[in-house]
C-alpha cells in the first residue's frame, strides 16, 4: 500500500508489517534512521501553484524588505543577528524539507501543495478502518447535526475566537457557555457547574484534589469503586502522586466507608458504572457524609435525562464526558469534560465560569465570573493547574442540547434503552447471562464461551466489541443504531429469532412502530428522574434548523475572531488556522475513529503520529514525544511527572526542589505543585533578564535536592536572553533537569532547538505554534518531547499500548489526547517544510519589532535586548499615565474595541501593560491599521494629559461605546457621538461594534449567577 501524491511516493509497507507486530501505537525512536536528500528522481515541469506558504505568511517578500530597511537592516541575516544570540542559533543545513517517516528507506519528504496536502491526508485517512463500534467505555457514536458542523465546527467564526477575557466582543460565545453550564447542572442536579474541564478522567482527578484540599481533616485516602473505567482509574493515580493521596479501589459499601473514614476524605463511584449497571447510591451518600466524607459521581448526561441524578441521591460533585452530546469520538479527543458541584464548592472549582453581570448602561451582561477560580493565579499554592477549557466542543454540545430539546433528548436516550433492553432479552432467551441484568442504561456485560470467538465473529460482521475477560465480553448501544444492527447482533450471538419476531413476542403478537413502545422499554421506577431539566426558553424554541441556524448566527455577530480582525495577545500567538489544514478534521475516518479500536483498523492514525512526532523531535532536538498532555499546562504537568519518574527510578527520589523565575507564567508553579515539587522563585534584573547570580546561588544551595529548572524561552518578556546555555549548564552541574517550557515556541521553530540547548523536556502548544485553532478557549494539544534518558517515562494507557516502559501513568482520558485534531498540525507542517517554518519564525520576529518601532515614539516599550530589539512579541508600557492622566492599561485595551480590534494581552506579566504578538500571519496593512489606532488612542490620552478632556469621564474611560450607547436621548460627554464610535475614517466602511459596555467586575462576582435566568 503507498500513500502518494503527485510530488513524492511514500511507502507504508514497511511500517504497516512493522506495526503489526508491535503492539505500541507508536514505534520505538531507535526504528527510525534518518537521512536527508533534496534529490528526486525526476525534474517537475508543472510545479504547484498553490503552494501555501505564501497564503500562511502575511507580508510579501517586498514588504519585508520594506519592513528590514524601516529597522536598517539590508538582509534578514543581520536583523536576525541582532535578535538572537549567536550562541543560542541553530546551524542551518541546505535541508529544506522534513524527514518522512518510513520504515524501509529514509527520504526527505517535499513541502506539499494544498491540494497536494489534501490527497495525502485523504491516504492517510483511508488507512483507517471505519468499523462499527460498539465498544463504549465514555465513546460513543453520535450524529452530529449537519447544521452545527457547518456553522459551528467548521465556522471560522467560532473556532478562530480567543477566551473571553475582553468580554464585551465575546458575549456571543459566553451566552453559549453559559447555556452549557445550564445543560450540566440541570442534569446533573446540581447547583453549579464550570465552562468546561479538558475531559472525563482529569474532571474525577480535579474533583479528588478540590475535596482533598478542603478535608478539615487533612485526611489522604481517597476510595475509588472498583467498578470504573480503567483510564479514569489511571489518571486519578497519576494526579494523587503528587498530592501524597492513596487511591484506594475497593467495592465500596457503607461498611468500607465507615472502615475508612479515620483516613479517607471522599468516594467516588461511576453511574452508570463500567459494566453498565445502574445502582441507586442514596445509602452511600449518606453513609459518605455521615463520615464527613464528600461524593463523586463519574456519570452520563444523556442516562440522567432518565435516571435519578446525582443531586438528587446526594452526590457532592458530578463529572463525565459530554461526547454523546455531538461530538466525535475522534480517536479520543477532544471531548468537553464536565464537572458540577454544590453551592459549597463555587468558589473552589477548577476551570473557567460564566457568571452573569451588568454593563455600565445597567443592562445585563456575560462574563468570566470568580477570576481566581483560576487555580493557577494563585502559583505554588494551586491546587490545579487548568488555565482553559474545552470551548467549542462545550459549545457545540449546548448547540447539540438546544436543538434536540429536553423531549428530544429523552427521546434519544429512551431508544437506546429499550433497544438495549430487547437486546438483554432476546439474549437471556437464547442462553446468556448477563451480568448486570437487573439495571442497565446503554451496556450490558455478557458471559461468553470464548471471548476471542465472539469478537472475531463480530469483527466479521462488522462490528467492534469490547473484550472483558476470556469469558466476558461488553457492548454498548448509542443513538447511531439501526434495525439492521440489531440484526447483525442477534446474528452475531447466534440469537434463533429475528428482532421483528422477538419484538412482535414481547408485544404480545402485535406489531410496533417503535421500540419505545414496548411495555418493557419503561425504565424503572425506583431508578427513574423525577426532577425536570432544560426548561429554560433557549432549550425549548430552536428546534428546526433554520431557527438553530439564526441563533447561532446571532451569537457569532457579538463575538470578534480572527475572521474580523488580528488579535495581538502576547503569549497567545493567534496565527492563521488554515482551511486546508482544518479539512483533515471532519473527515469521517478521522472523526469517528474509537480510542481503543483494534489497531488494525487505525492504521492512518498511526502514521500520522509518528511522522508528526519525528518531525517534532527533528525541529526540537529532541528524541522521543507524547501527545496525551491535551493542553499546555497539562503538557507542563507530564513533564515534570517524567522529570520526578525519572529521578526515582535512578535513586534520587528525594529532589524536590523547582526553581522557576517569578516571571513564569502561573501554570508553572501550578505544575511544579501538582507534581509534588516544592518552588523556589528566582529573581530577575531590571532590564528583564533572570539574575544569573541568583540562579547559580539558588541552584547550588539546593544542589542536593534540586530537581528541575522551568525557563521559558524566549522569556515571558519577549528577550532571547544571551545566557540561557549556561544558565542550563548550571542545573544539570547541580543534579537537576531542565524543563523547558514551549509557550514562546512560535519564535524559535528552525533557527533554535530547545534540545540542542540543554533542555531535557519540553512542552510545545499544537493550539500556538503550530495552527490548531483556540476555539473560543480550547480544545488545546500539549504534547511533551524528551531526550533519550526520559522516554521509558512517557505517559502511558491502561487500555492501549503506548508510552514508556517505565510510565508515570495517564494524565488524561485516552492515549493520544485530543488526537483528531493532529492533522491540523501535522498538514501545516508538511506544507511548510522546513524552509518554510523558518520563514515564519522569521516574519513573526520581523513583524514584532517593525510594530514595536512604529509605536516606540508614541508609547515607552518595557524590555529589549542590547540592540534595542524584542523577539515575537512586546510589550507596551502605560503605567505612567496612571498618573499623567488617569488612564490604565485596562481603559487601552476597552477603547480598543471602538477601533474594532482586540485588545493585546492585558497587564500580563507586568501589571498595567500590554503585551503584543502579531504573528507571522498578519499582513503589513493589518498591522499598520493596529498601529494607526494605538497611536490614535495614544493622542486621546494627550488630551486627558493637556486638559481638553476631563479624567474619568473621557473617551477611554467610558469605553467601549455601544450601538445602544449611541441612542440615549440625553448626551453629556465632553466628545461627540462620532467621534466615540468612528475615531478613524476606515470605522465608517468596516466597524466590529460590541454588542454590549463595560461590564461591571465586581457586580458579577458579589451576585453570582451562572446559569440561565428561568423561563419565568
Amino acid at each position: 500500500m503507498v500513500f502518494a501524491s503527485s510530488k513524492k511516493t511514500i511507502s507504508l509497507q514497511g511500517i504497516v508489517k512493522s506495526i503489526h507486530s508491535n503492539c505500541s501505537l507508536l514505534l520505538p525512536r531507535r526504528n527510525i534512521h534518518l537521512t536527508y536528500s533534496n534529490k528526486t528522481s525526476h525534474k517537475n515541469f508543472v510545479p504547484p501553484l498553490d503552494t501555501f506558504g505564501r497564503r500562511h505568511i502575511g507580508p510579501s517578500k517586498e514588504e519585508q524588505e520594506y519592513q528590514l530597511s524601516t529597522l536598517g537592516y539590508k538582509d534578514f541575516e543581520s536583523f536576525l543577528n541582532d535578535v538572537i544570540p549567536g550562541n543560542v542559533r541553530a546551524k542551518e543545513n541546505s535541508n529544506k524539507h522534513f524527514p518522512s517517516f518510513d520504515i524501509d528507506k529514509s527520504h526527505t519528504a517535499p513541502n506539499y501543495s494544498e491540494s497536494e496536502v489534501g490527497e495525502l491526508t485523504e491516504n492517510v485517512a483511508n488507512k483507517n478502518k471505519l468499523v462499527k463500534t460498539l465498544i463504549g467505555m465514555g465513546y460513543y457514536n453520535v450524529k452530529v447535526p449537519p447544521a452545527i458542523i457547518r456553522n459551528v465546527f467548521e465556522n471560522p467564526e467560532w473556532y478562530t475566537q480567543y477566551t473571553p477575557y475582553q468580554t464585551e466582543i465575546s458575549q456571543g460565545r459566553l451566552e453559549s457557555m453559559m447555556n452549557y453550564q445550564t445543560m450540566v447542572t440541570d442534569l446533573t442536579g446540581l447547583s453549579i457547574s464550570n465552562a468546561s474541564l479538558l475531559d472525563e478522567a482529569t474532571a474525577a482527578g480535579e474533583a479528588m484534589v478540590m475535596i482533598m484540599a478542603g478535608d478539615r481533616k487533612k485526611r489522604k485516602t481517597f476510595l475509588v469503586d472498583s467498578n470504573i473505567y480503567p483510564n479514569t482509574l489511571s489518571v486519578l493515580r497519576t494526579r494523587a502522586r503528587g498530592f501524597n493521596i492513596d487511591v484506594k479501589v475497593a467495592d465500596i459499601s457503607p461498611e468500607v466507608i465507615t472502615a475508612n473514614e479515620k483516613d479517607a476524605f471522599g468516594i467516588l463511584v461511576q453511574y452508570p458504572t463500567a459494566d453498565g449497571s445502574i445502582f441507586d447510591y442514596t445509602h452511600l451518600a449518606s453513609a459518605a457524609h455521615s463520615s464527613n466524607m464528600h461524593v463523586v459521581a463519574v456519570t452520563d448526561l444523556l442516562a440522567l435525562t432518565l435516571m435519578k441524578t446525582p443531586g438528587e441521591w446526594g452526590a457532592d460533585v458530578a463529572v463525565g464526558s459530554t461526547q454523546r452530546f455531538g461530538l466525535p469520538m475522534g480517536f479520543g479527543g477532544p471531548h468537553a469534560g464536565f464537572f458540577a458541584c454544590k453551592d459549597e464548592f463555587k468558589r473552589k472549582l477548577p476551570g473557567r465560569l460564566v457568571g452573569l453581570s451588568k454593563d455600565r448602561l445597567g443592562n445585563p451582561a456575560y462574563r468570566l465570573a470568580l477570576q481566581t477560580r483560576e487555580q493557577h493565579i494563585r502559583r505554588e499554592k494551586a491546587t490545579s493547574n487548568v488555565c482553559t477549557a474545552q470551548a467549542l466542543l462545550a459549545n457545540m454540545s449546548a448547540f447539540y442540547a438546544i436543538y434536540h430539546g429536553p423531549e428530544g433528548l429523552k427521546h434519544i436516550a429512551s431508544r437506546i434503552y429499550s433497544l438495549t433492553q430487547v437486546l438483554k432479552l432476546a439474549l437471556e432467551s437464547a442462553g446468556y447471562k448477563i451480568s448486570n441484568k437487573n439495571h442497565f442504561f446503554d451496556t450490558l456485560t455478557i458471559n461468553v464461551h470464548c471471548a476471542n470467538s465472539l469478537i472475531e465473529r463480530a469483527l466479521a460482521h462488522g462490528y467492534n466489541l469490547h473484550k472483558v475477560s476470556d469469558t466476558f465480553v461488553s457492548l454498548s448501544l448509542d443513538e447511531s443504531i439501526t434495525s439492521e444492527d440489531l440484526r447483525q447482533l442477534f446474528s452475531i450471538f447466534g440469537i434463533p429469532s429475528s428482532p421483528e419476531t422477538f419484538i412482535e413476542n414481547l408485544n404480545n403478537g402485535k406489531s410496533v412502530n417503535s421500540v419505545e413502545e414496548l411495555s418493557v422499554s419503561v425504565f424503572p421506577e425506583e431508578l427513574r428522574r423525577q426532577t425536570p431539566y432544560l426548561q429554560h426558553i433557549v432549550f425549548n424554541r430552536y428546534h428546526s434548523e433554520t431557527e438553530l441556524m439564526r441563533y447561532i448566527r446571532y451569537l457569532q455577530s457579538k463575538d470578534l475572531s480572527l475572521a474580523h480582525a488580528m488579535i495581538p495577545l502576547g503569549s497567545c500567538t493567534m496565527k492563521l488556522n488554515a482551511a486546508s489544514e482544518m479539512n483533515p478534521v471532519s473527515n469521517p475516518k478521522f472523526a469517528n475513529i474509537h480510542p481503543y479500536a483494534p489497531k488494525d483498523q487505525v492504521q492512518g492514525y498511526k502514521y500520522l503520529i509518528n511522522d508528526l512526532e519525528l518531525m517534532l523531535t527533528n525541529l526540537t532536538g529532541f528524541d522521543a514525544a507524547s501527545f496525551q498532555p491535551n493542553s499546555g499546562a497539562s503538557g507542563e504537568y507530564a513533564g515534570l511527572s517524567v522529570i520526578r519518574a525519572y529521578q526515582k527510578y535512578i535513586g534520587e527520589g528525594h529532589r524536590n526542589i523547582c526553581l522557576i523565575p517569578v516571571s513564569a507564567h502561573g501554570t508553572n508553579p501550578a505544575s511544579a505543585a501538582m507534581a509534588g515539587l516544592k518552588v523556589v522563585p528566582v529573581k530577575c534584573l531590571s532590564n528583564g533578564n533572570l539574575d544569573f547570580d541568583d540562579l547559580k546561588a539558588k541552584a547550588e544551595k539546593y544542589s542536593n535536592d534540586l530537581a528541575a529548572f522551568m525557563v521559558t524561552y524566549p522569556s515571558t518578556f519577549g528577550i532571547f536572553e544571551h545566557g540561557v546555555k549556561e544558565t542550563l549548564n548550571i542545573i544539570h552541574q547541580n543534579g537537576g533537569q531542565v524543563y523547558f517550557d514551549g509557550a514562546n515556541m512560535n519564535a524559535m521553530v528552525g533557527l533554535c532547538k530547545a534540545g540542542d540547548l540543554g533542555a531535557d523536556v519540553c512542552h510545545f502548544n499544537l493550539h500556538k505554534t503550530f495552527c490548531i485553532p483556540h476555539g473560543g478557549g480550547g480544545p488545546g494539544v500539549g504534547p511533551i518531547c524528551v531526550k533519550s534518558h526520559l522516554a521509558d517515562f512517557l505517559p502511558s494507557s491502561p487500555v492501549v499500548q503506548c508510552g514508556g516502559s517505565k510510565s508515570i501513568g495517564s494524565v488524561s482520558s485516552s492515549p493520544y489526547g485530543s488526537a483528531s485534531i493532529l492533522p491540523i498540525s501535522w498538514a501545516y507542517m508538511r506544507m511548510m517544510g522546513l524552509d518554510g517554518l523558518r520563514d515564519a519564525s522569521k516574519a513573526a520576529l520581523l513583524n514584532a519589532n517593525y510594530m514595536a518601532a512604529r509605536l516606540a515614539p508614541y508609547y515607552k516599550l518595557v524590555y529589549a535586548n542590547e540592540n534595542n530589539r524584542c523577539a515575537h512579541e512586546f510589550i507596551l508600557d502605560a503605567r505612567e499615565f496612571k498618573a499623567s492622566s488617569g488612564i490604565e492599561a485596562t481603559d487601552i485595551a476597552k477603547r480598543l474595541q471602538d477601533y474594532s480590534f482586540h485588545a493585546p494581552t492585558l497587564s500580563w506579566p507586568i501589571t498595567n501593560t500590554l503585551m503584543v504578538e502579531p504573528t507571522e500571519s498578519e499582513s503589513m496593512y493589518e498591522m499598520d491599521r493596529f498601529c494607526d489606532a494605538l497611536i490614535s488612542i495614544r493622542q486621546e490620552i494627550r488630551e486627558i494629559e493637556e486638559g481638553k478632556q476631563p479624567k474619568g469621564n473621557n473617551l477611554l474611560t467610558n469605553a467601549p461605546h455601544p450601538q445602544r450607547d449611541l441612542v440615549t436621548e440625553e448626551w453629556n460627554r465632553p466628545y461627540s457621538r462620532e467621534r466615540a464610535v468612528y475615531p478613524l475614517p476606515i470605522l465608517l466602511e468596516r466597524k466590529f461594534w460590541p454588542t454590549v459596555a463595560r461590564i461591571d467586575d465586581a457586580y458579577g462576582d458579589k451576585n453570582l449567577f451562572c446559569t440561565c435566568a428561568p423561563m419565568q
